[in-house]
């Protein structure tokens, strides 16, 4: 190992230290009682908050009770029902088409493989992981918007791109932290270093930052 990278797992272990303190009772935030219903709100969530998406599973899955429901259904009747969370449309087609390849090949089961889930439409690795992490019990980074500007802010990467910021925080966290890191970050995002202007003067982990745009006031 690297002096370089033994020096940045340090940093980002001070880091996990602390946000764990800060949010000792994170977990994920979308509501859910099967596989298939983490896999929808998923893809629902895709540049919509929880918050929204929430309130539209509560009246989905009550209206939509099996995987068929969601492929027998109209797919003007189900934009109509996430109209809400944005991107209507797309998001309409790719659950109906990711619900008819998981009844006609996978038996109504969700699959539990990175490969598998990056078959169905709609599942890129930020879905996978969720599903993986939190269903099957298989580690992965998450990243999202608050993962991708906090471990840029921090230092952590200097790219836009979502994998390669996954695959370079894997080299920096323990594996069995991968899941509830992605929840200390996103959390830290919202309350504290939120995109357009950070509460950098309340971070807890300020003095580990190397954002040159700091805000104090």
């Amino acid at each position: 190992m690297s002096k370089i990278l033994k020096k940045e797992k340090e940093r980002m272990s001070n880091i996990l230290n602390i946000l764990s303190k800060e949010y000792p009772d994170v977990r994920i935030q979308l509501n859910f009682e099967t596989p298939f219903q983490l896999l929808i709100a998923t893809i629902l969530s895709a540049q919509c908050t929880d918050a929204r998406v929430n309130l539209v599973t509560q009246k989905l899955f009550a209206k939509y009770i099996t995987i068929e429901d969601f492929t027998k259904v109209p797919q003007e009747e189900l934009e109509k029902d996430v109209f809400s969370t944005g991107f209507y449309k797309s998001k309409a087609e790719k659950i109906q088409k990711t619900s008819k390849i998981i009844s006609e090949e996978y038996n109504g089961e969700v699959p539990s493989t990175m490969d598998e889930l990056l078959k169905l439409p709609g599942v890129g690795r930020k879905t996978a992981n969720v599903l993986l992490g939190h269903i099957f019990d298989t580690p992965g980074i998450v990243v999202d918007t608050h993962v991708l500007r906090i471990s840029k802010r921090l230092g952590f990467t200097n790219t836009e791109n979502a994998e390669k910021v996954e695959f370079a925080l894997m080299k920096l966290i323990p594996e069995d932290l991968w899941v509830i890191f992605t929840h200390y970050f996103i959390n830290h995002g919202r309350k504290v270093c939120m995109g357009r202007r950070p509460k950098c003067y309340n971070c807890s982990v300020e003095k580990y930052c190397e954002f040159e745009s700091k805000i104090f006031s």
